[in-house]
């Protein structure tokens, strides 16, 4: 892995810039005015203020004011960029002030390649909300905005693409350490004796750091890519530190795990539709040992996009098959002595903390079916928008629904009306993460 990963990252700064060189040697001798720009900077931002709240939970789950300066600097054909968030307000009734650096990265482009390094944002798959092969940004689950974007978080690596042709790229990624996403799972057992410790992160070394890879095609008949990814996934799972009966407490902690991952995902455009379809094959060691670790699992999407009555509707099938998965069976007490009793007691925290793994994965059953539903539309020429989406989760009846309303009042200013919503039976993920996370939301803001 070590030497895999400095190999990589020589042939990515070196070998792509030769081989665009050669490739398209008659397209950059042309006149350098045709070609290159002068120096220009572009800034552009917003401040907004945002209300979140009614949950069971939380009166008041978000409460903040929040500026966002974005800039961009391009001399001929290097840039850079950034993206700088200050915030300050109540989150989850702690007041907070948060200075978040969303990206800033140094790049190159020309006709043949591009180079970038620098903390960055990266979204791959083609399907909407649920992409399988996406499994480089972390993410700030618990940041409850009318965004969902605003949640994704930026990872530093070293990023090129080089193009053989107008209708295709390769993206490689290089990155040297791990950046896990943003949990509080503290906020879902404030009533029992459980603690959290700070995430077990990956010592910095070389054989720490994760590859990937992606083959893209934009054609007329269809658009795909296949993918490759290895490293630590952002998502980690929960580890037991340590249980004790006197006094009762369980001490738990967030563990990333490995894992290598093969993608591909496509969409098609059959006369009005758009037929989409994503799917992710990962593959994990030593699962059957550590409770954190999930199995290795086939993650897929597929769908359909259509205008309706000038309406963009969304239909997805959304699913998962576990491999080599295994009912989980409950213990029982079979004696009523001290050290049975600790021992059940034992038992019954790996047990209940397996099953809580097994919730987050999606991998509480063998096989995972969901349908999720979306729809938008713009009237007034676009000073109203609509937007409505939910899922049903057919495995363990789960239901997630979230309705969007943005109004532009005037050029850079809109306002944001809605809520978000998360039921399941008692004791279910998402009865557990709707306690403090469903709502209704009022944003507004003017941007620049």
């Amino acid at each position: 892995m070590r030497i895999t990963f400095l190999w990589l990252i020589v042939a990515m700064v070196y070998v792509n810039p030769l081989f665009s060189q050669g490739l398209f040697e008659s397209m950059t001798s042309e006149k350098e005015d045709e070609t290159e720009q002068r120096t220009k900077l572009e800034l552009n931002g917003y401040a907004r203020g945002l209300v979140y709240g009614g949950a069971e939970d939380f009166d008041y789950s978000h409460v903040f004011g929040e500026f966002a300066l974005r800039g961009k600097l391009a001399n001929k054909k290097a840039f850079l960029y950034t993206d700088v968030r200050l915030r300050e307000g109540l989150f989850y009734n702690n007041k907070e002030l948060q200075l978040q650096l969303k990206e800033a990265y140094a790049g190159y482009r020309s006709s043949g390649f591009d180079l970038f390094l620098g903390n960055q944002i990266v979204a791959w798959g083609r399907t909407d909300g649920f992409n399988p092969t996406n499994n480089i940004t972390p993410n700030d689950y618990f940041f409850l905005t009318y965004e969902p974007d605003d949640q994704k978080m930026s990872n530093f690596m070293l990023r090129t693409k080089f193009r053989p042709s107008h209708s295709i790229d390769i993206d490689l990624i290089a990155i040297p350490f791990f950046s896990p996403s943003n949990y509080r799972y503290d906020l879902f057992f404030k009533d029992n004796p459980v603690v959290f410790l700070p995430i077990d992160v990956p010592s910095l070394n070389f054989r720490n750091g994760s590859l990937a890879a992606r083959f893209n095609a934009e054609l007329p008949q269809i658009g795909f890519s296949l993918s490759y990814f290895q490293g630590y996934n952002p998502f980690c799972g929960i580890d037991l530190e340590s249980f004790s009966l006197s006094p009762v407490e369980v001490v738990q902690k967030p563990k990333p795990y490995f894992m290598r991952t093969l993608g591909a995902d496509f969409a098609i455009p059959i006369q009005s539709w758009i037929v989409r379809g994503e799917a992710a094959y990962s593959m994990t060691k030593d699962y059957a040992d550590h409770i954190y670790i999930p199995n290795p699992d086939l993650y897929y999407v597929f769908g359909i996009e259509k205008n309706v009555w000038d309406a963009t509707i969304i239909a997805q099938y959304v699913g998962r098959y576990t491999f080599d998965f295994v009912e989980l069976t409950q213990p029982q007490l079979t004696e009523m002595t001290p050290d049975a009793i600790a021992q059940f007691a034992g038992e019954m925290v790996n047990y209940e903390l397996t099953k809580y793994n097994r919730m987050i994965f999606n991998q509480h059953e063998q096989t995972n079916h969901m349908l999720f539903l979306s729809a938008s539309r713009s009237f007034f020429y676009e000073v109203l928008n609509i937007e409505l989406a939910g899922t049903y989760n057919f495995t363990n009846k789960e239901q997630m629904v979230r309705a969007r309303l943005k109004w532009n009042l005037s050029d850079g200013v809109a306002a944001n009306l809605g809520c978000s919503y998360m039921l399941g039976d008692d004791k279910s993920l998402y009865d557990m993460i709707g306690k403090a996370m469903n709502g209704v939301f009022v944003g507004l803001e003017v941007g620049f």
